[in-house]
């Protein structure tokens, strides 16, 4: 391997390890923690501009108290393609959590009520 070679692997591989050690890092504002869960997120196909918003609360070890509750739904079709949306989007969720909090961020988070909204592109 040349020397230009080995470099950029050297600072590939380093790279690779400060993307991974970011995420590592304990979520300090609830703009990191509604980030980290659209980290999860994935749109069932076939809804675009499909929308619902959660509501839910945290813990302080970064779970959940309960299970999320849709507030909006905004999904094309019947009843089954609005549930299969909102399945979807508690889905993310769960695959998320727990999430690790600041203790800053811990300290006041248990009990709040917060929402987020899901959606789908529009194409």
């Amino acid at each position: 391997m040349t020397r230009t070679g080995i470099l950029a692997a050297v600072i590939g591989g380093t790279m690779i390890i400060a993307t991974v050690q970011s995420r590592a890092d304990p979520l300090k504002t609830m703009d990191d923690v509604g980030a980290a869960l659209m980290e999860c997120w994935s749109p069932p196909s076939g809804t675009d501009g499909a929308f619902v918003t959660l509501s839910f609360s945290f813990k302080r070890d970064g779970s959940l108290i309960g299970t999320p509750r849709p507030t909006a739904i905004n999904v094309e079709g019947d009843q089954k393609a609005r549930e299969a949306f909102v399945a979807a989007a508690i889905a993310a969720m769960d695959k998320c959590l727990p999430l690790e909090f600041a203790p800053s961020l811990a300290a006041g988070i248990a009990g709040r009520v917060y929402t987020l909204e899901f959606k789908s592109p529009e194409n």
